[in-house]
């Protein structure tokens, strides 16, 4: 063990995470004294650690000794985290800063730090390294889709694009939905919704300019997702209009709304109805002028 990284006092030699320094806080007289526990040798971080972790199964949770012994545990592990936070360093451009990545890894440490069991007599990294991983990962999960999926899904996702990227090198191409499914074992439809909830993971204001590029030529530059995307819909001043309609017509009396029907349903001409209702054309056209003035006026009072 390195001399230069431990000694055999009882004062606590640097600062903790919880603030504590040689000033006032001491340990129990078994447990070395830690210089700098975040620069501690890996080989003397796994025997020191063993030490601290017996130590802290007999103190009372809550005292400022079992705070020492559980931060200095934490500092000492800190490369584990670091560890494995590099095979996410990649993702860290979706928006993702790495020290978040680093924060989510030390709570899972913190987390197989308080459930280790040091009976057991297996080495803490085994137990910290599945921790760290799966807090990270569990962090993407829900930070990094813009719509929430289910968790199946996002763990389908992933398994789809990795056999994308295998099947691609082997086909020289992109693998159709069946060879995907027969790959993961799975059915096409699953694989359809997979690729489905992947839509969820992005997402863009529609403010936002389009990946066209600008033409120098004119001088006009790339539009916004808004303005290639829909349009304004013809039939929606229609919808509302009817929609406004419906209880005017109602409120009209059966022989208005025959009249009604007959002109604009069936398209009947004014003679036509007049004859069907033993009436004149000329009364007819007064009825239906009266009709309609009476809806107009309605629906702009609506």
């Amino acid at each position: 063990m390195s001399q230069s990284a431990i000694a055999t006092g009882t004062t606590v030699g640097v600062e903790t995470l919880s603030g504590a320094s040689a000033e006032g806080v001491r340990i129990a007289e078994d447990l070395p004294q830690i210089d700098n526990a975040r620069r501690m040798a890996p080989a003397d971080a796994r025997e020191l650690s063993r030490l601290f972790l017996l130590r802290l199964r007999s103190l009372e949770e809550g005292t400022r000794e079992y705070q020492y012994v559980r931060n200095t545990l934490i500092e000492m592990n800190i490369s584990l985290v670091n560890f494995a936070a590099r095979r996410f360093r990649s993702r860290s451009g979706e928006g993702i800063e790495i020290e978040d990545i680093l924060q989510a890894g030390t709570i899972g440490l913190i987390k197989a730090i308080d459930r280790f069991d040091p009976e057991r007599e297996v080495e803490f990294s085994t137990l910290a390294l599945p921790y760290i991983t799966g807090e990270i990962k569990r962090f993407f999960r829900d930070t990094t889709w813009a719509v929430h999926v289910p968790r199946r899904l996002q763990e389908l996702r992933s398994e789809i694009a990795k056999s994308q990227e295998a099947l691609t090198e082997v086909f020289g191409r992109a693998p159709t939905v069946k060879e995907l499914a027969e790959h993961l074992e799975i059915r096409e439809k699953d694989v359809i919704e997979g690729m489905v909830a992947a839509n969820g993971y992005t997402s863009a204001s529609i403010d936002s300019p389009t990946p066209s590029k600008p033409r120098a030529s004119d001088g006009i530059e790339g539009r916004s997702l808004a303005d290639t995307v829909g349009d304004v819909d013809p039939d929606m001043g229609l919808f509302e209009d009817l929609h406004t309609l419906a209880p005017l017509l109602r409120e009209l009396g059966e022989r208005d709304r025959r009249i009604l029907n007959m002109r604009f349903a069936q398209e009947m001409t004014q003679a036509e109805i007049g004859a069907e209702l033993g009436v004149s054309q000329m009364q007819v056209s007064r009825l239906l002028t009266r009709i309609l003035t009476k809806l107009r006026n309605g629906m702009l009072a609506a």
